[in-house]
Order: C-alpha cells, then structure tokens, then sequence
C-alpha cells in the first residue's frame, strides 16, 4: 500500500515536471536589453547625471538659464534608478524651486516665453521627482493645460485644423510636438482616460498623420507616417512624413488611450519599420537628432514591443540598437551634443537630458 502511493506520488511529480516544462516552452520569450549592455546603459547614464550635476547653476538652480531646458534636466534625474541620492538632494530641491516660483496664478509654469511646453515639461519633472509632494502644483498647472487645448471655448469646431490641439502658447497655433508633450503631462498628472480632452487631442492626431482612411484633410498621403501639424511639414513646402513627428504621433496616439492593435497606431509602426534608423531623424538628417531620440524611446516604449523588422526584413531589438548607439557618441565628460545646432541642441544640457531619459526608458522593463 505504501509503495503504491509513493509510485502515484512520483507519477504525479513527474506529470507537473512535464507541464511546466511545456508552459514555459509556450510562452512567448520576450526580447529584452542585453544584459552588458545594460550595464552600458547604467554607466552612460552616471555618467550624463554626473555631467548635468556639475553643470547646474548651484546659486539659480537652472540649467542653461531655461525653465524648458531645467524641467527636462530634472526629468532625467527623476527616472534614474537612484534618484534621491545624498549628492543630488539639496540640488533638486533649488532646482524644483526655481521652477515652483515661476507657477502663474492660472497655474502655468514659465517665465517669459513657452508657456505650455514648459508647463508640461514642468508637470513631467515634477511627477518624476516626487508626484505626491508636488501634486498641488502638478493639479494647477494640469487645469492650465486642459484650458490651452484649441477647442469650442476658444471658437474652434470639429472641422477646424486647430481643434484639438495644444501650442506653445494661448494664441501660437498647436503642433504635434507640443501636444505629444502636453499628452504625456496631462497623462502623468492622473488625469482620467474618459477625458473628453483625449478624444479632441485624437483628432488634431490623426489630421497630422499621412493616412486618407482616417485624415479627413485632401492632402494626406497614405504612408502612415506623421507631420508637425495638419498640411505643414518640418521638410520645408512639403507634406512629407518624418521621423520625430512620426514617433511622437505613435506616442501621442497611445497615451491617448487608442488601441495597440487601431488601424492609425499600425500604419505609424509600419512606417517606422520602413524607415527605421538612428543615424539620423529619418527625413531631417542631423536636426532635432536627440529629442527624435528621446521620443523614439518614449514612443516605442508606450508600443510594448523591443523587437522591430526594418524595410530590408532584418529584426532590430531598438534598445540594443539606442544604447550602442548613445554610448558610442558619449563624449569623455558624460555630455551629448548635436553638431547641427537647430531646435537648441547645441546645448549640451538638453541633448545631455534628453539621452539620459531615452536610456532610462531602454532600462525599463
């Protein structure tokens, strides 16, 4: 009797060995960072944290003399694996203050120019350094961003280019790269996916997006891939797609709460796979190189996927790709630069942020 139930015993262990065996062998294997070169990740970014800290004006606060520029720099810090270090405290606090006294009445966060794209920047650095402590501050200056969206408020129907859209300002017209930012502001502040702003911000997204089947506008293409804002592309006098509004467009469409699988998120991931480099912002060259970095780390995080299939069917896992290709052009100081000066990067501060927060999304699972 005894000899029975030990053999049922270990028949039955033996059948649990072969189903585990089994589901794990079912289960899809996820590509992920190489283990070295998650250690790369981790050194370049130390070494861009370290750069920044010794770039900051301790007596301001700032970086380069911005709140743009500072609200990106304290981005980077806030999604470092540690964060709140010894070394960094007391320079994030003079850092969080020189920004907490440029908040407005109405909630806006800027000194003299910028006001929404600084806001928000202001809102994403603010929830990353520590949402709770500042959620008064992130609560006003998230009603300032919902009351600069282009809607009926402002006199703007459905069938308005503008409607939907967010500036840089109350009265500059709206663009995909302010609203990209603002969507992930309005996002990290909390503020609920049954929104009605999501849906109004769906619609200035897809009449920026190259695809006739859902851009309502006589100019749309059909490659999937995204401009700056409705009929107007950064390729001067054209309407032609290109790498940064591309990725932001993916980006914006998810945070927006539209559907991995929606026929709008597929056409910009496939225009990203026909288009997939980083030796340049596809279409601009060198311009605007680090903030394409940036947005297509944020951007192809949000999509879930590490793994991409370029126009010649070769598989790219994008975070090994990002951080070989940010650690290769690191200087010896920890800082990042562009050679091509457009859109301020040649300021060593916010190329350095920006690489710093696109090798933080390719260490996060």
């Amino acid at each position: 009797m005894l000899l029975r139930s030990i053999t049922r015993l270990i028949l039955f262990v033996g059948l649990l060995d072969v189903m585990l065996v089994n589901a794990v062998a079912e289960e899809p294997v996820k590509n992920s960072l190489d283990v070295s070169l998650r250690h790369e990740a981790e050194r370049a970014v130390e070494k861009g944290i370290s750069f920044l800290r010794n770039n900051n004006d301790k007596k301001r606060g700032s970086w380069s003399e911005h709140p743009g520029v500072t609200a990106i720099v304290l981005r980077a810090f806030g999604g470092t694996p540690d964060k709140y270090t010894k070394d960094d405290g007391m320079m994030l606090k003079v850092a969080s203050k020189y920004l907490l006294e440029m908040q407005h009445p109405d909630g806006s966060i800027f000194d003299k120019e910028l006001p929404n794209y600084i806001t928000a920047n202001a809102i994403i650095a603010f929830a990353a350094i520590d949402k709770e402590k500042y959620a008064d501050v992130i609560k006003k200056a998230q009603a300032f961003l919902l009351d600069s969206q282009f809607d009926e408020g402002e006199g703007y129907s459905e069938d308005h280019d503008f409607y939907g859209g967010i500036g840089y300002g109350s009265r500059i017209r709206p663009d995909l790269s302010n609203l990209q930012t603002a969507l992930e502001a309005l996002k990290d502040s909390g503020l609920p996916a049954d929104d009605e702003t999501w849906q109004r911000a769906v619609l200035f997204i897809q009449r920026c997006q190259n695809r006739s089947e859902s851009n309502d506008r006589e100019w749309a293409g059909n490659d999937g891939g995204f401009i700056y804002l409705p009929g107007q592309s950064k390729i001067k006098g054209t309407t032609t797609s290109y790498g940064s509004m591309t990725y932001a467009g993916l980006k914006s469409f998810l945070y927006a709460n539209v559907a991995k699988d929606d026929s709008r998120v597929q056409a910009a991931f496939d225009w990203i796979g026909l288009h997939y480099t980083l030796e340049e912002n596809p279409g601009m060259g060198l311009q605007g190189l680090f903030y394409f970095y940036h947005t297509f780390a944020k951007a192809l995080h949000a999509y879930g996927e590490d793994v991409i299939k370029d126009n010649d069917g070769k598989e790219h896992n994008w975070k090994n790709d990002l951080v070989e290709k940010l650690v290769e052009i690191q200087a010896d100081d920890g800082s990042w630069v562009n050679s091509n000066n457009r859109w301020w990067e040649s300021d060593e501060n916010l190329c350095t942020a920006y690489a710093v927060i696109a090798l933080e999304y390719c260490l996060k699972e």
